[in-house]
């Protein structure tokens, strides 16, 4: 589908990532939402601020009947407790499914109807590459966002009936808040943010946007061993 003329929402779009998506689509010709907890914080020219939390219903549906000519959404939002499963913040664990599956999945049920409803679009998971494998610092992240995947999956056959394109997008550290804490070789957020935009206009289903989910990705099929070599 072309960008130019599109309508989008991007979640989580007042900083990091989620800012550099709304850029893009916004520099392709699009009407961009900006969404974010606190509208205030958006600081990017030319969109429009959105009060959204995607754990609140109540402010998702807010969203979703203010912004009712949108036919893309990207689900960008979510929190990084990135807690120990065996002995971190039990809450904190919760909060990372709760913003990740039950965010992204509240967010499309209140968009579909939508964007169904302006014709049909695109909706865009922002995954991650520990959607396949887990780094032990990021034990509750990694489940959410694993958790995240297979609900991307789930979605796409129901939603391609109402003419809704789902994509996931797969990527390893880019160089924002929440990967500060590793000292990996980092890809420039708006590099990956264009790779994103393009993946919706060429109507892929799943967007690889590196070499490390690349590599990652062909060693799924050698199962725990190649995933993890390091066990005993």
């Amino acid at each position: 589908m072309k960008i130019a003329g599109r309508t989008a929402l991007v979640t989580g779009a007042n900083r990091g990532f989620g800012r550099r998506l709304a850029a893009e689509l916004a520099t392709r010709g699009a009407t961009v939402y900006a969404a974010a907890r606190n509208p205030d914080t958006v600081d990017l020219p030319g969109v429009r601020p959105v009060r959204l939390d995607i754990t609140d219903p109540a402010s998702i549906a807010a969203a979703a009947e203010l912004a009712g000519d949108v036919t893309i959404l990207v689900n960008n939002a979510g929190s990084a407790g990135g807690a120990d499963l065996l002995d971190g913040d039990l809450d904190e664990v919760r909060q990372d499914i709760e913003s990740h599956y039950f965010g992204t999945l509240s967010m499309v049920r209140a968009f579909a109807p939508v964007i169904a409803g302006n014709g049909g679009g695109s909706i865009l998971n922002v995954l991650s590459v520990v959607s396949w494998v887990t780094l032990p610092q990021l034990g509750g992240y990694s489940a959410a966002k694993s958790a995240q995947w297979g609900l991307t999956n789930a979605l796409r056959g129901p939603l391609a009936e109402r003419n809704i394109r789902l994509a996931g997008l797969h990527v390893g550290f880019m160089d924002t808040d929440l990967a500060a804490q590793f000292t990996a070789p980092k890809s420039d957020p708006a590099d990956i943010a264009r790779i994103a935009i393009d993946g919706i206009e060429a109507d892929a289903y799943e967007i690889l946007a590196d070499d490390l989910s690349r590599k990652v990705q062909a060693g799924l099929a050698g199962g725990v061993a190649a995933l993890y070599p390091n066990l005993p």
